[in-house]
């Protein structure tokens, strides 16, 4: 199964551009260890691509066990 985590960056790890916009944080979706998507300057974003990210790895597991029952 498939861990999908929002992370938070604060203070300097924010990158530049969003930092010169004034935001002092940000969050990113990581999927297994990897960045998938972000960065997001609302947490309500990120969890909505969290939830993208879940479901779509859920649908794939389903055709996956679809197939290999076949």
């Amino acid at each position: 199964m498939h861990s999908a985590e929002i992370m938070s960056l604060v203070g300097s790890a924010v990158p530049e551009t969003l930092r010169r916009a004034g935001h002092l944080a940000c969050w990113l979706v990581v999927l297994d260890g990897a960045v998938k998507a972000g960065p997001f300057v609302r947490l309500a974003d990120a969890q909505a691509s969290q939830a993208i990210w879940l479901l779509e790895s859920a649908k794939r597991r389903k055709r996956q066990s679809a197939a290999l029952a076949a």
